[in-house]
């Protein structure tokens, strides 16, 4: 969080994925899918890790002032769900954990531009300095509401495709109350994203301060991954049927490994 937030917005976006590829790559890879899809040790570790991180990271950053931190322990959450699709070890679970790397990807990336507009115009990256920043910044506050209804997993965003395999997962095997979990914890993430929407368009901004909307050359990319957010979300078949394949080529690959 003390990174410029050019560095944080990719790092968020790409970097925090790089320990859950590699986690794939040693599950499939290196200890096969006869191993892996047995494993009943592995998923009881995987679950239990994966929804303390849901909830865990997602308390702590509904008390956070520090937007950026924030938008961290919330990327925190979100690889919780990532975990979560492994620790299912079923085709659906892997396709889910697939597609919520893209789909955070392209969340998360967009909250954390969004977050460097708010720093360049308010000098500060303090959620309480944002007080009725919505009527100053309206492009870049809209913005970042798309961002956080993805983040929370309402319908029409990406968020929402990645939750609905990943409780689809669940209902599969019959762990009722893990997908029930999994809509609880979203409750947490509507707490967290409501607290700088209160604070942009609720509270009053603070007198004899001037803040002006982002420059374009900061609007535009952070509009193009709100874009593709809402897009992806809308029409999902490119990423639900490349995760898919992906899962399909992962376990195909493991079982030819093993089997040679």
């Amino acid at each position: 969080t003390f990174a410029p937030t050019a560095v944080t917005a990719f790092v968020a976006a790409t970097a925090t994925k790089v320990a859950v590829y590699v986690l794939l790559r040693f599950m499939f890879t290196v200890f096969g899918f006869d191993y892996e899809f047995q494993a009943e040790t592995l998923k009881n570790v995987l679950l239990p890790v994966a929804l303390v991180a849901m909830f865990a990271a997602s308390l702590v950053a509904i008390f956070q002032d520090d937007l950026k931190r924030m938008l961290a322990y919330s990327s925190i959450a979100q690889i919780g769900y990532m975990l979560l699709g492994l620790a299912f070890l079923t085709h659906t679970g892997l396709m889910a954990t697939i597609v919520h790397l893209f789909n955070h990807a392209v969340t998360k990336g967009a909250l954390f531009m969004v977050a460097g507009c708010f720093i360049l115009s308010a000098g500060t990256s303090s959620i309480s300095s944002l007080r009725g920043i919505g009527r100053d910044m309206p492009w870049t506050t809209a913005a970042f509401v798309a961002g956080g209804m993805s983040l929370i997993g309402l319908p029409l965003t990406v968020g929402f495709i990645s939750k609905w395999y990943l409780v689809q997962a669940a209902l599969e095997l019959g762990w009722w109350p893990v997908a029930l979990l999994i809509m609880a914890s979203s409750l947490l993430a509507i707490v967290y994203v409501w607290r700088v929407v209160e604070a942009a368009y609720l509270k009053p901004a603070p007198e004899g301060v001037t803040r002006r909307e982002a420059p374009l050359s900061m609007l535009i990319p952070a509009w193009i991954l709100v874009g593709l957010s809402i897009w992806f979300g809308v029409s999902a078949t490119l990423t639900t049927t490349a995760a898919s394949r992906a899962a399909d080529v992962l376990i195909g690959s493991s079982q030819m490994l093993w089997e040679e």
